[in-house]
């Protein structure tokens, strides 16, 4: 399956439209299917209840064009309300949470709902007929003259008693969603999913297998790396008895004549077309296998929260102790991309590697700068990196960490003065005795 039609199934339900265009089919064929066991016979025995009243023409009428007319528009507002609470976020956040909030379940299924019941109300009216028109139904549906689907009213009603527990579901998960502990909590929680779905070995430091070579293979348009077929490249290496070396991995920006990866042990030109499905690009970077996605959006957050416009600080230690979880995480894992399964020393597939410094780099180090600025956020980043190296079993990787905080004091030297420069040399002093009792343990 090329993998433009894979990136389309796996992001097909991160679409704002999906969820309702589902719940508006299934809504047609409930109305349907309750219309046809009316007409059938088979609830006629709802007549014989005596607490059920059956309902007349006119007034089943009037309740669906009720029904049908107050669903809309609360599904307008609520398209409203969503559109305005995603403004807020994006423009307080970052822009790249516009993709989190429109793929936010709460919402879409709140949407969804009210618009299957806007459907469900349509056909159901379009079933009822007057007491002077002809009734489309069998005599054994009902006693009443006219047709008036009664199984139909009642799922209607079960509807409406729905819609309106989303609806106050919905008023409470609009204010929710857009609290910022909320919505770091999503990142990093969708941060660490990630991670360990795309290195599952844990407790392992293997180094990354050294590329071979060969002669490039290209990209042939513009865009993001949105998604990589990684089994479908095997089967394609494997075919040709080649080895790939990619040099891109997924989020990578490319343009035409860049190349994608290297080919060992046979023609780049036969197997051009195939390669070429197993790469997606688009306009826009995506979470999709691309872990380093969700660490730029915690970085993005703290960054603007210690700018001088917004100095919140402590939204930026929020970020930073999810950025914490995250690179302890990283720092306790495997780093290479697991292809081949076992036989991965062997794989014809070689990943561009992801070592831990990149992820570092990525992480603490694209948010020091702004970090070093104020003194309790360079504080909690020193408390922070040290308990990230606490569980590591790997002592570079705790080196490493040690590094990362040293650069973060050189920085916040620059910038601390008096009793803020006193109080952070104190903690750096603790951070150092922190490190120096771990590597004598």
């Amino acid at each position: 399956m090329p993998s433009d039609i894979r990136f389309f199934l796996a992001r097909l339900n991160a679409n704002y439209w999906f969820y309702p265009a589902t719940f508006s089919l299934a809504a047609a064929l409930l109305a349907l299917g309750a219309v046809y066991l009316v007409r059938s016979g088979f609830t006629s025995f709802l007549n014989d209840v005596e607490w059920l009243l059956p309902a007349r023409p006119d007034g089943a009428s009037n309740m669906l064009t009720v029904m049908a007319s107050s669903m809309i528009g609360v599904a307008s507002t609520v398209f409203s309300i969503t559109i305005a609470a995603v403004a807020y976020a994006s423009g307080n956040y970052g822009p790249r949470l516009l993709t989190n909030f429109m793929e936010d379940r709460g919402n879409q299924l709140s949407l969804a709902t009210f618009i299957g019941a806007f459907v469900y109300a349509l056909v159901v009216l379009r079933n009822v007929r007057g007491e002077d028109e002809t009734p489309a139904a069998d005599a054994a549906a009902s006693a009443l003259p006219g047709f008036v689907p009664q199984l139909s009213l009642l799922i209607a009603y079960v509807l409406m008693a729905v819609c309106v527990a989303v609806l106050v579901f919905f008023l409470n998960h609009i204010p929710s969603s857009i609290r910022i502990n909320k919505v770091l909590e999503g990142i990093g929680r969708r941060l660490l999913d990630a991670i360990r779905s795309t290195y599952p070995v844990e407790d392992e430091f293997s180094e990354a297998v050294v590329p071979k070579g060969g002669e490039p293979l290209t990209a042939w348009e513009t865009g993001y790396v949105q998604l990589i077929d990684f089994e479908d490249l095997l089967s394609i290496a494997k075919d040709c008895e080649g080895t790939f070396s990619l040099k891109v991995r997924t989020g990578d920006f490319v343009h035409r004549d860049l190349p994608l990866m290297e080919v060992d042990g046979c023609d780049p030109g036969s197997i051009e077309d195939k390669v070429r499905e197993c790469f997606t690009l688009g306009p826009t970077r995506t979470p999709e296998q691309d872990p380093q996605f969700l660490i730029d959006e915690l970085v993005e957050i703290g960054l603007r929260a210690l700018s001088p416009g917004i100095n919140d600080p402590f939204t930026a230690i929020t970020a930073l102790h999810w950025l914490g979880a995250a690179t302890s995480d990283i720092g306790r894992r495997d780093l290479r991309k697991n292809i081949c399964g076992h036989d991965e020393d062997n794989c014809p597939i070689i990943p561009a590697p992801d070592d831990f410094a990149h992820y570092l780099k990525r992480g603490f180090g694209s948010i020091r700068s702004g970090v070093a600025t104020s003194p309790i956020a360079a504080e909690v980043m020193l408390d922070v990196i040290s308990k990230a190296s606490t569980p590591l079993g790997h002592t570079d990787r705790q080196e490493q960490l040690r590094m990362e905080g040293h650069r973060l004091a050189e920085q916040a030297r620059l910038h601390l003065v008096g009793p803020d420069l006193e109080r952070f040399e104190q903690h750096k002093a603790a951070f150092d005795r922190t490190f120096w009792q771990s590597s004598t343990a």
